[in-house]
């Protein structure tokens, strides 16, 4: 059986949610009050609904209290965020995520006892962040506080040698989870790139300039090992 979703609030976040959702197979139930926003989604969501999300009839109106997920995706207009997510709890939706654009905001809505919050301007800020003081870091995820995920370019110094001969773990105390090559080869006459993941890469698996490390560890290790000229 599909599981139904609910978009609150079609904002660039939330339009690129609900596209996502529909591309994983899954169904949608977009909501928002500007007749535009649902007109663009119309195309691609399973049902598009203009209504004021703050009114609680509306939103049974709907049978919103009928989906899995509710994703609350209004995190500019705190007031209304706030109130959504209080309506969507008293009608019992089962699980709710919210996004917020500051810390005191999701601390409420976190009391309101929704399961998950997104801060998403403030994930693409660390990221860009992280990037522009470390060149050679191509994408940045926080796991837990200290820890994170990097994809990180190979550093010369490393190009020719096998995992085994480099000894990044020994020396720099992170471990590689996966490497990312390209290949260019002639297909019908045509230069053609491919990008192939190699998943738990072996010891004797060789890095070459140009692949990308996916890695992790400790924040401290890992800005130690990117910034390696």
């Amino acid at each position: 059986m599909k599981r139904l979703f609910a978009v609150i609030g079609l904002g660039r976040f939330g339009f690129s949610v609900t596209e996502t959702i529909i591309a994983k197979g899954c169904e949608v139930l977009a909501i928002d009050r500007d007749d535009e926003k649902i007109q663009a989604i119309s195309e691609i969501a399973t049902f598009a609904v203009q209504c004021d999300a703050t009114d609680e009839r509306a939103l049974k109106a709907v049978s919103t209290q009928n989906v899995d997920v509710a994703v609350v995706s209004i995190g500019e207009n705190i007031a209304a965020s706030i109130l959504i997510v209080q309506t969507l709890k008293e009608m019992g939706v089962k699980s709710i995520v919210a996004k917020a654009v500051a810390p005191i905001q999701g601390k409420i809505l976190q009391n309101l006892g929704v399961d998950e919050v997104i801060y998403p301007e403030r994930d693409t800020a660390i990221r860009l962040a992280h990037r522009l003081v470390s060149p050679n870091v191509l994408e940045y995820l926080e796991l837990a506080p200290g820890f994170s995920i990097e994809e990180v370019a190979v550093p010369d110094q490393f190009s020719g040698f096998s995992l085994k001969e480099a000894k990044i773990h020994e020396q720099h105390h992170i471990n590689i989870i996966g490497i990312k090559k390209q290949t260019t080869r002639m297909v019908k006459g045509r230069m053609t790139t491919t990008e192939t993941f190699n998943v738990t890469p072996a010891l004797d698996d060789v890095m070459e300039k140009g692949d990308v490390l996916v890695v992790i560890g400790k924040d401290k290790d890992l800005d130690q090992f990117s910034n390696i000229a």
